[in-house]
């Protein structure tokens, strides 16, 4: 069974370019059930049938979260099952395109309804605060400066930042080349502040946190090596932290806060939505309900019979 699901993650890899996050997502989810499969006698993907996939869920819906005390009645989130049946999908949909199995047991799984939830942007007073110059101007505190800086002027996400090497930057044009979700590449522009921000970093910054085997990423730990995940995402709960917000600011909000900026001043949302680097409008759409909503906001505090 392993077998079989490491083929598949190889087609995600290869052939349709998926993004490392989604292909470890997939991986994890699936080999869960190979190890509830396991625990009931299931050895061979041919054995399982749409009944072994429905109990299986069936479980997941119904087991205790990791962490939590035994007496806890909180249970895996409906997105979370969503993400179950979305992966049992693909991995099916893929065996039967090969070939690899005879039928495909989970197209008859629905999916459950996934509520959209509005994203959190940081306010304007917040997005100054955060971004106000921290002394002394170390290496490491000029590169978060410039990764707080680039997070906010171009919307780029977490993995988007800590890939991000030194031929994709054209400071001097004002704009970035990304490399985005699924290979797809698209160019952003880079404000002056974060321009700015980038060209301390990459004078008097990165040149100390170089060592002979760091690679050519823009954003280097004091070791000289590419941030992991959780290191990039401490760093930036750190200097939120030191910096006065008082809110659980996650690396995300910072795209939010730029998606939802744009929008506020105007910008059009196809714009926002190759800026993003979204596959679909539908995506983008979600940031005009949170302009609908500081428009109602702005529309009871200052008219006189709101």
């Amino acid at each position: 069974m392993q077998t079989l699901v490491e083929d598949f993650l190889q087609y995600l890899r290869h052939e349709r370019g998926q993004a490392e996050h989604t292909e470890k997502t997939y991986a994890g989810l699936l080999n869960k059930f190979i190890s509830w499969a396991g625990q009931n006698g299931i050895t061979d993907w041919q054995q399982v049938e749409l009944n072994h996939l429905m109990s299986f869920l069936q479980q997941e819906r119904e087991r205790n979260l990791a962490n939590e005390p035994k007496e806890s009645t909180r249970r895996l989130s409906s997105e979370s099952v969503y993400l179950e049946i979305a992966a049992l999908r693909a991995f099916y949909r893929f065996a039967e395109n090969e070939k690899l199995l005879p039928a495909n047991v989970a197209e008859h799984l629905s999916l459950p309804r996934r509520w959209k939830r509005l994203p959190k942007a940081l306010t304007d007073s917040e997005i100054e605060k955060l971004l106000a110059p921290e002394a002394p101007a170390a290496p490491p505190t000029l590169c978060d400066q410039a990764v707080l800086e680039l997070a906010y002027a171009s919307g780029l996400r977490l993995a988007e930042l800590r890939n991000l090497r030194l031929e994709q930057l054209h400071l001097e044009a004002g704009f970035i080349n990304v490399i985005g979700k699924g290979n797809k590449e698209r160019v952003v522009p880079v404000g002056r502040q974060a321009v700015a921000a980038l060209n301390r970093y990459l004078e008097a910054g990165r040149p100390k946190l170089v060592t002979p085997r760091s690679p050519a990423n823009v954003f280097l730990t004091q070791r000289g090596t590419p941030f992991a995940s959780v290191t990039l995402w401490l760093h930036i709960k750190q200097r939120v932290r030191r910096s006065g917000v008082e809110r659980n600011v996650t690396p995300h909000m910072l795209r939010h806060s730029f998606a939802t900026h744009l929008l506020e001043h105007g910008a059009d949302l196809r714009v926002i939505q190759e800026l993003l680097g979204h596959a679909s409008i539908g995506t983008t759409e979600v940031y005009t309900h949170v302009t609908g909503q500081r428009l109602r906001d702005i529309h009871r505090k200052f008219h006189p019979r709101a």
